[in-house]
């Protein structure tokens, strides 16, 4: 964490009661103290990083080929469920170990007790798979092994060399979980089971004139699935692995090759966005995509890459939380990068739109 601790809890000696209008009196309200706990529940939870997630579901629908839709924002809402959840669940199981490094945190400070922080992953991870089984049981599985991946990698995988991996499989989910709740949903609904996305459909192929006989009714070749977002959640999953991989130095600092690694992995996913596969239509990218892909790229790189490069210069503490920090935040041009190259580029847009929103969090609550 960059920062010093800060006495958040303390406040001014005031009266508990103040005059009334009518001449009585009533209770003055507790504003530092409110406040204070405000704070508190803001660095447990990493607000911060909240604004991340949206942009994962987007990516999913995208992929998909899909317009987002109801089961899009039911994937968003069990995503900052489960995310949530993951971050009160962290700090829980690293109660001990921040009670040494990192005494300014909530839980060690005693801003936040053990256990309304376990009581609050317990409850939001039963919110993020409710509003899941809302878009259909697909959407739920998808949820559930998201969830348990959370609780795998907070309770016990988060300091074994599986750490980075059970990060990145749990990154990879949440994308899975946009593109199947999307497709569940709109594919339940009469009429639209089969329909193309506006979005591939300058690449789609033309549906048959004549079905091809078969003992059980085919789905429509150009009907979306939810695997089709894979490639896209996979290079979500890898920047997630890097960046994760960075994280386990961050306290101690003194790792040059983790941000170097990280550093070519990101410096290949930005190439993968840029490169025109043959034989797949890209050369006919619509003139939006091949304007807002470009610099969706730039925008990650930027956002990744300096602080990677920085901190493989001089692995100190300070360097190596900044370029955890700008890993984070990355993930938005990121998405928007998923979103573009998947042909929805004004959803892209909209993903980059959280970005004010991430940076201004940024300066009040850290991300890391």
């Amino acid at each position: 964490m960059i920062g010093s601790p800060r006495l958040l809890g303390a406040r001014p000696a005031a009266p508990p009661y103040s005059l009334s209008g009518a001449g009585g009196t009533a209770p003055a309200p507790d504003r530092p103290a409110t406040r204070a706990r405000l704070r508190a529940w803001a660095e447990l939870l990493r607000v911060s990083a909240l604004v991340t997630v949206p942009g994962d579901a987007l990516a999913g629908a995208a992929a998909a080929g899909r317009r987002p839709g109801r089961g899009t924002a039911l994937a968003v809402g069990a995503s900052l469920c489960l995310y949530e959840a993951g971050m009160a669940l962290n700090d829980w199981a690293d109660r001990e170990e921040d009670a040494v490094d990192r005494p300014h945190r909530p839980i060690p400070s005693g801003r936040v007790t053990p256990g309304a922080a376990l009581a609050a992953a317990a409850v939001l991870t039963g919110a993020g798979l409710a509003l899941a089984s809302r878009a259909g049981r697909p959407a739920l599985a998808v949820a559930s092994g998201l969830a348990a991946t959370v609780w795998a990698y907070d309770l016990r995988l988060k300091h074994t060399q599986l750490g980075p991996a059970a990060m990145a499989t749990a990154r990879t989910l949440d994308l899975m979980l946009g593109a199947t709740a999307t497709v569940a949903t709109m594919s339940a609904q009469p009429g639209r089971g089969g329909a193309a996305s506006p979005t591939r459909s300058a690449t789609a192929p033309a549906p048959s004139a004549s079905p091809a006989p078969s003992a059980a009714p085919a789905r429509s070749a150009t009907a979306p699935a939810p695997s089709a977002a894979l490639p896209a959640a996979l290079a979500l999953g890898a920047h997630t692995y890097a960046v994760t991989a960075v994280s386990r130095h961050e306290v101690q600092g003194g790792s040059t090759a983790a941000p170097m690694a990280a550093l070519a992995g990101v410096a290949g996913i930005g190439a993968a966005f840029l490169r025109v596969r043959p034989g797949t239509g890209e050369p006919h990218r619509a003139p939006a995509v091949r304007l807002l892909l470009p610099a969706f790229t730039a925008a990650y790189l930027h956002t990744s890459a300096v602080p990677l490069l920085h901190a493989a210069l001089n692995p100190s503490p300070p360097l190596t939380q900044r370029a955890v920090g700008g890993g984070i935040r990355a993930m938005i041009p990121l998405q928007a990068a998923l979103t573009a190259r998947a042909g929805a580029p004004v959803y892209g847009l909209a993903v980059m739109g959280l970005v004010p929103l991430a940076r201004a969090l940024a300066r009040k609550v850290s991300a890391t």
